[in-house]
């Protein structure tokens, strides 16, 4: 990271020297009017003027710069705390030690474990997955006007009507209706062609025993092969798969079945209208395929202990990250413009000592403390965190109470990281006031420079009017010497009246 430094201000030396400069400038121009040259009165003007507001204006910028210097080096520590309380949740809300991983021993079956899970072998047998049903009509002429009526199409529990008139009649436009009628259940009609005919195939978009598709017909008028649309499913019972009877004269037929899946877990049987099932394992997921049917796998549910190391290395980061960026903003040097520009400043030190206070103290446990050096954590001189990879590992393997003490909740390392964090980013907290100072601040120093500006035009506008004044009366002088001169004669020659003659 590179180092935030303040940029020199102007120096009341350098501020100095350039004013005497140009009130030097300013003095011969003077002397230059009164020896019969015309006077410099835009100069001489600028360099009263200067002398009069350069030290303020110089004063008054430098300490702009300082001011926003600090508002860009609080923004860099606000960001950096902000990180660190990102990566802080799962230290701070209890669910470091919720991480688990799952893994079948044989294909067509995963799992997710979450909250909730517990480590532990389980032996799950697949029957059968859930499927969703599909149903084919007969045969019909791809153009073929099937009559006039009202198909009420249901899905479950759910249904909908689709009014078929002449201009809907055919297989495509009854198919074309379905899919676009507001409030459709869940079913998509599409039409298939073969050597007999053409086919309206209904699909269910949900899985399970219970979500059967059925037609009713009603409402009909020159049936020519409407009748045949309608179709009653039954569903089936537990592990059961759903059946169909036809109305009409064409039949339907069932490419597949509604049905749930079934299973088992440990022995113990159990049913799902999905092949996600989070039912049967307490938070476990199990995702069932098609492959996993007639299969007894070992499911395994442990620590995911890889998945807890990589969260609390995450975390060390971050804090070093923030520790290291508050020694470059306080950092010292006998050069002021490579000191950080927070050096001494009580609202980044308040912070620094609060949070590595919160780390070297460690977390309750039990009648004492559990301390970040037992899992492998230890504190640095430098206030950054070392982390020994092989201790952090056999503590998430072998010595989980600690590292749940250390992470709890409520007085976890992390929870009182991320509530101190956010009392000093919160509205009204020590960065908010830190930086509506800094820009009080700045806002008077704005005053301060119109003021000044205002001043500086007055006064300008003033010696402005002196001095060409000054000038007139001296160009006006010169000349009348000069007059004097050829009248009267010099100390080194004769005027016009000694020479002339009386």
């Amino acid at each position: 990271m590179s180092t935030i430094s303040t940029p020199p201000p102007t120096t009341a030396a350098s501020t100095i020297a350039s004013t005497t400069a140009a009130l030097q400038q300013a003095a011969q121009s003077i002397i230059s009017g009164s020896t019969g040259s015309t006077m410099d009165v835009t100069s001489l003007v600028t360099a009263i003027v200067n002398a009069k507001v350069a030290g303020q204006a110089a004063s008054l910028n430098a300490a702009q710069v300082t001011d926003n210097t600090q508002l860009s080096a609080i923004g860099t520590l606000q960001a950096a705390l902000s990180a660190l309380q990102a990566g802080l949740t799962p230290l701070s809300d209890g669910t470091l030690l919720s991480k688990f991983t799952a893994t079948a021993s044989g294909s067509g079956l995963t799992a997710t474990a979450g909250p909730g899970a517990a480590a532990g072998s389980y032996s799950i047998g697949v029957t059968q997955i859930a499927t969703s049903q599909s149903l084919t009509s007969g045969a019909f002429g791809a153009t073929q006007a099937l009559g006039t009526g009202t198909l009420t199409i249901s899905l479950g529990s759910q249904s909908m009507s689709v009014a078929v008139t002449s201009s809907n009649n055919t297989l495509a436009g009854i198919a074309s209706a379905i899919n676009s009628t507001a409030g459709n259940p869940g079913v998509t009609a599409t039409i298939v062609t073969g050597t007999d005919g053409a086919h309206l195939v209904l699909r269910s978009s949900s899985t399970g025993a219970s979500n059967v598709i059925s037609v009713a017909v009603s409402n009909l008028a020159g049936d020519n092969g409407l009748s045949s649309l309608g179709v009653t499913s039954t569903a089936g019972t537990g592990s059961g798969s759903s059946t169909i009877t036809s109305a009409g004269t064409t039949p339907w037929t069932q490419s597949t079945a509604a049905q749930n899946a079934a299973f088992t877990v440990g022995g113990i049987a159990a049913t799902s209208t999905t092949n996600a099932v989070t039912s049967a394992i307490s938070g476990v997921t199990l995702n069932l395929a098609a492959t996993s049917v007639g299969t007894t796998q070992t499911l395994t549910v442990a620590q995911d202990t890889a998945s807890q190391a990589t969260t609390i290395t995450n975390f060390v980061n971050l804090y070093n990250t923030l520790v290291t960026t508050m020694n470059a903003l306080t950092s010292f040097s006998s050069s002021a413009s490579s000191q950080g520009p927070l050096l001494g400043d009580s609202t980044l030190n308040t912070i620094r000592n609060t949070l590595a206070s919160i780390v070297s103290n460690g977390a309750p446990s039990g009648t004492s403390k559990a301390s970040l050096a037992s899992i492998g954590i230890t504190l640095q001189p430098d206030g950054t965190l070392l982390t020994d990879s092989a201790t952090l590992n056999s503590a998430l393997q072998s010595n989980s109470s600690t590292v749940a003490s250390l992470f709890n909740a409520k007085t976890g390392v992390g929870a009182q990281l991320n509530n101190s964090i956010t009392s000093f980013v919160q509205t009204g907290g020590m960065i908010s006031a830190r930086t509506a100072m800094l820009n009080k601040d700045l806002t008077n120093i704005a005053t301060q420079q119109s003021n000044l500006a205002t001043y500086t035009t007055k006064l300008t506008n003033q010696y402005q009017a002196q001095f060409t004044a000054l000038n007139t009366l001296m160009s006006t002088m010169n000349n009348h010497a000069q007059y004097l001169t050829q009248l009267f004669g010099g100390s080194n020659s004769a005027g016009a009246l000694a020479s002339s003659k009386g």
